[in-house]
């Protein structure tokens, strides 16, 4: 088996537990950044997705499938991913990474039909697998001792992403009544972006391990074939088809089925990028306290808002809160602790496997969330979409939870 070179630090190489620079965490920022112009483009394509489909004559679950598509590619690149990483240095595959999904939101924006429309959005989801993939690997080796609240850092940024994307990208589509105007902007600005981090940060980042990771491989599986990583890996597959029905096809069912206005479907859903904010206080539930605990609830969070979200009251206010929730609940602590844990489960040289399967099965799962949603939702109507795809399958998921073996992670960061 190839080991990660990234994961084993030379003689010199491993950073001491010295407090963290201002130089490095100006590094990291910008790492988050990029990442935040990531999640632009993921929110962008819900949000014209009513124009698109007008425009091309798509059907509803063809127009999910669309939304979420991206995914599919994130699922084929992730696990290859971090299997690259063996080869090449982090700051490499990274670049590249941008590079592929900023030049796939570029063409998409200059689609002749479903074709090749879905061709450039799966593109586009290769290369935000393997931004994610390095960045929670960067995230996880270099802050080891708190592993799952540098994963909700970044999904901090992916909150920012969430909250300026829709409303730039609705003053984008107003001032030229285009919808392809946000895709050549977020585009362009990924290769910025890439730009700046070739200059700017330093491999001695991006490739260093931290100190405690030695630690930390006292536990932790030796093996990526272990109960709890395959138990994560069903729950990642239920996180997926939850989070990405949501974020797939809610602003379609906000602008067809409530009859929202374009600017006031953006507004609700940056009020979800609000909720996404919670993402380092999860990520220290994390942390903190126990697993089962984390997760059960936060499944069952996802469960009933789910059901809320589909079924409850149409007031944009009501709707608004509720989208809140749902990036506090699901993309606050659901989700960055199934990232968490995936790590957790096996030693820090498998880190960079770890994230890739979490990556590949999530997203995997996420790339056919809008197609299933919307085909349940024209067949049975939204309330039904609702509470099978959300509802039930987030009540599995606390089954699953239960039969973690937590003994067998990690040990949770905490001082001597």
């Amino acid at each position: 088996m190839h080991t990660s070179t990234s994961a084993i630090p030379l003689a010199g190489d491993v950073r001491s537990e010295a407090p963290v620079t201002a130089l490095e965490i100006g590094m990291f920022l910008l790492l988050l950044a990029s990442y935040a112009l990531n999640a632009m483009d993921r929110q962008i394509f819900p949000l014209i997705a009513a124009d698109v489909r007008k425009e091309f004559g798509f059907g509803l679950a063809d127009t999910g499938l669309l939304s979420t598509i991206f995914t599919l590619g994130m699922a084929v690149a992730g696990v290859p991913t971090g299997y690259l990483l063996a080869r090449l240095s982090r700051k490499t595959v990274l670049q590249i990474g941008i590079a592929i999904f900023s030049l796939g939101t570029l063409l998409t924006a200059y689609s002749h039909g479903f074709a090749d429309m879905i061709v450039y959005r799966a593109t586009t989801g290769i290369g935000e697998a393997m931004q994610l993939t390095v960045v929670i690997a960067i995230a996880a080796s270099y802050f080891a001792r708190f592993r799952s609240t540098a994963v909700g850092a970044i999904n901090f940024s992916f909150g920012i992403g969430a909250i300026v994307g829709p409303l730039l990208g609705g003053h984008l589509i107003g001032i030229e009544r285009d919808w392809r105007l946000p895709l050549v902007v977020f585009g362009a600005a990924g290769f910025g972006a890439m730009a700046l981090i070739a200059v700017a940060v330093s491999k001695r980042m991006t490739e260093n391990a931290s100190a405690a990771d030695a630690r930390s491989d006292l536990s932790g599986a030796a093996t990526m074939w272990n109960r709890n990583t395959i138990l994560l890996t069903a729950m990642s597959v239920i996180g997926g088809l939850c989070i990405y029905g949501y974020l797939g096809m809610y602003p379609t069912f906000l602008r067809e089925h409530l009859h929202y206005t374009p600017s006031d479907t953006g507004r609700v859903m940056s009020i979800f990028g609000f909720g996404v904010f919670a993402s380092i206080f999860g990520g220290w539930l994390g942390d903190r306290f126990h697993p089962k605990l984390v997760l059960s609830l936060s499944f069952a969070g996802t469960g009933l808002l789910g059901f809320l979200l589909f079924s409850g009251p149409a007031s944009m206010l009501v709707q608004s809160a509720l989208s809140f929730a749902w990036g506090f609940v699901v993309s606050g602590v659901l989700y960055v602790n199934l990232a968490g844990y995936h790590i957790k489960s096996v030693r820090a040289s498998l880190t960079n496997r770890a994230t890739g399967v979490f990556v590949t099965t999530l997203y995997g799962a996420g790339a056919f969330a809008g197609f299933i949603i919307g085909g349940i939702a024209a067949r049975f109507g939204w309330s039904v979409a609702g509470l099978v795809q959300i509802t039930l399958l987030a009540a599995f998921g606390v089954v699953l939870t239960a039969l973690l073996r937590t003994d067998r992670m990690s040990l949770p960061a905490r001082k001597p």
